[in-house]
């Protein structure tokens, strides 16, 4: 591991530009130019769908440094499955599997000196994204697509770490019942904003959404799924067309159940306010 000038445990979430990423391009069917670059900055035409009518998805997921040295990815062909689902929701090509999971290890192996010391808390955080490209001003479907992955040492998403945190209700929706709430979109992050800072400058870390349609049950937190353990030990989590299916939390529901003997419910009604 090469000596990077970095303080491991006070990173922050934050984007680094790091030496490597991977990016491959779509057209006529079929990806080419797949490959690592130094180039940070993607070129686009200014008739991007993706600038124009948000046809973009993107994925995260991290690279831990383990206590022998080593370097483990948590579930990425998870993340592959849902970004091919969120690309076929917006009409966009999948990625394949193998093409994924390759790219997200070539970044990795690229960027690996940036991968933080075990024992730190601090992780390498990838995001892959794909983006509608090329000369567009109709509402339809892009003829070309960016694929990239790119990495950045993160540390803790909230201050204090794992520390207790609070949190408060938003009159606002962050997805639409039966809309893209399910899928890994841009829009629904861009929805989150406001709100979230509205949050934040009343004290709170974040804001808790409450579904679209009545505006009762617990959905998300706004940067993640939100779970409960019950008086009884029920581990007990919200289901919802309006929820992203997260990869960690459907890990969390096989652990309790299968590691802990733990009862599990995902519910549409228990979680209300």
């Amino acid at each position: 591991m090469a000596d990077v000038q970095l303080d491991w445990n006070n990173l922050g979430f934050e984007y680094r530009n790091l030496p490597y990423r991977y990016r491959a391009y779509w057209k006529d069917g079929a990806w080419y130019k797949k490959e690592l670059t130094g180039d940070a900055t993607l070129h686009i035409s200014e008739g991007s769908t993706a600038l124009h009518y948000g046809q973009q998805d993107f994925e995260g997921l991290k690279a831990y440094r383990t206590k022998d040295g080593s370097v483990q990815l948590f579930r990425p062909d998870r993340n592959a499955a849902r970004m091919q689902t969120s690309c076929e929701r917006l009409l966009m090509p999948q990625v394949p599997t193998d093409m994924f999971v390759d790219a997200v290890k070539q970044v990795v192996k690229a960027n690996q000196d940036y991968v933080p010391p075990y024992g730190t808390g601090a992780t390498l955080y990838l995001r892959p994204l794909m983006i509608g490209v090329g000369g567009n001003i109709g509402v339809h479907p892009a003829q070309e697509y960016i694929f990239t992955v790119f990495a950045m040492p993160v540390g803790s998403y909230f201050k204090g770490g794992m520390t207790p945190t609070n949190f408060t209700t938003s009159e606002y929706d962050r997805a639409a019942h039966k809309g893209t709430g399910a899928y890994k979109v841009g829009g629904n992050y861009a929805a989150s904003l406001f709100p979230g800072q509205e949050a934040h400058a009343n004290g709170f870390s974040d804001c808790v959404y409450l579904d679209p349609v009545e505006h009762r049950k617990i959905e998300e937190v706004g940067s993640a799924n939100f779970f409960g353990i019950t008086k009884d030990g029920t581990f007990v989590t919200p289901k919802s067309p309006s929820i992203l299916p997260s990869v960690t939390k459907y890990s969390l529901l096989y652990l309790a159940e299968h590691k802990f003997g733990m009862k599990t419910e995902q519910a549409t009604s228990t979680l209300m306010i």
